[in-house]
């Protein structure tokens, strides 16, 4: 139980170092404004920099395809369009339990606006119990936790996919506008320090899933909210750099990037940027990403990305490579997420929706493990229990 008495002591603390931190924060906006004033003239300049010098950069810097200082109001959502949305939750292995198992839980929604049909809102639950399932992880050394997490990612991109290509290809299907909705990042780049054989199990199923939303023509947009991404920001290092070439592995190798003299805003982050340029319902320019996971992707499936001032937020909002290459798709993409936004006030509502109905609380767990020990207990299994150290934490004696 925490006691708030003894950490009430604490809270001015930490509120005066936040105020501080606010305080700092302006004046970091205000000198990456001024980088910014001076990149206008010489931009082209830069991403030449970039192409030339970017394998030999100690940060990864994405670069503007965009006027520097684009600043682009979003126009209304078409009143006719369809939403869809995946979001996944699991139940994690234990050995306390009465079995070891994990259970994976991917919760669907498609939404249609000025269609008069009826939504979808379920969720699809997988179990994994078999050793192939279960300890296959482990010749790469890779947890199985951390193993569940990937193979979850996997579902997500597969099941959004399924649902929405099954929507619009059949014969007499509704070809609206449509929008595939992701949770978090496209960009994947928890799996780059994986082995091969381990990352040929991850991406590319995602892959192929983000290949028929393009073959039916359906934009993959993956919405990130508090995003703490610093791509852009370190484009404005170059600009910084008081080096005449940005060769870091020689000017600053020995000393390391925490000490590297292009840091003159360090630690503002991209968000906190756009959200002092941009005006409620505007985007900022487009940015292609060079993050080093992305050499393993599709020409067609690297990512790009810009912030977009929703209204109550920065969000950064990342697509794949042929959505942004088509304008009109990109543009009608970024309206109807603002109108998700308006109608989650505050967060896009598909996405909500997605993981309400694939979060799995405490009372699911319950039943879950229930049914699993009646069905055990059906089999002729005996002594189906959990640990004694897991029935002692579920009721307190004292």
């Amino acid at each position: 139980m925490l006691d708030l008495a003894k950490l009430a002591g604490q809270i001015p603390g930490i509120s005066q170092h936040f105020k501080q931190e606010v305080n700092a924060s302006k004046q970091r906006v205000a000198k990456a404004s001024y980088l910014l004033d001076e990149i206008k003239d010489r931009q082209e300049q830069l991403i030449e920099v970039h192409k030339e010098w970017h394998d030999r950069f100690i940060f990864s810097a994405a670069v503007p395809l965009e006027p520097i200082d684009t600043r682009i109001p979003i126009s209304a959502a078409p009143y006719t369009h369809s939403v869809f949305a995946t979001d996944g939750s699991q139940i994690a292995p234990s050995h306390h339990e009465i079995a070891y198992c994990y259970l994976i839980n991917v919760g669907r929604v498609m939404l249609h606006y000025g269609q008069n049909l009826h939504p979808l809102l379920d969720s699809i639950p997988a179990v994994y119990y078999k050793a192939e399932d279960i300890y296959v992880s482990k010749q790469w050394g890779i947890k199985v936790e951390e193993w569940m997490g990937y193979r979850r990612t996997v579902l997500e991109a597969q099941m959004l996919s399924e649902m929405a290509y099954r929507w619009v290809k059949p014969p007499g299907a509704h070809h609206e506008p449509n929008l595939a909705l992701v949770d978090g990042s496209l960009i994947y780049w928890f799996i780059d320090s994986l082995p091969a054989e381990a990352k040929e199990q991850i991406l590319p199923p995602i892959q192929a899933a983000w290949e028929q939303l393009r073959r039916a023509k359906i934009p993959l947009v993956g919405y990130i909210s508090a995003s703490r991404s610093t791509e852009s920001i370190n484009f404005l290092r170059l600009q910084a750099c008081p080096h005449l070439t940005p060769n870091c592995t020689i000017n600053c190798g020995d000393s390391g990037e925490e000490a590297a003299p292009c840091r003159v805003i360090d630690p503002l982050r991209d968000a906190s940027l756009w959200g002092f340029l941009l005006s409620p319902g505007e985007r900022g320019p487009l940015w292609q990403s060079y993050l080093r996971i992305l050499d393993s992707y599709e020409p067609q499936q690297r990512i790009y990305f810009c912030y977009l001032h929703v209204g109550t937020e920065i969000a950064r909002i990342e697509i794949p490579a042929w959505v942004a290459e088509d304008k009109e798709l990109f543009d009608r993409s970024l309206a109807i997420i603002l109108g998700q936004v308006s109608k989650g006030y505050g967060y896009p509502v598909s996405l909500a929706e997605a993981h309400n109905q694939a979060v799995i609380r405490s009372a699911d767990r319950t039943r879950f493990f229930a049914l699993l020990e009646q069905q055990m207990i059906k089999a002729g299994m005996h002594n189906v229990a959990t640990s004694y150290k897991e029935a002692r934490k579920r009721g307190s004696i004292a």
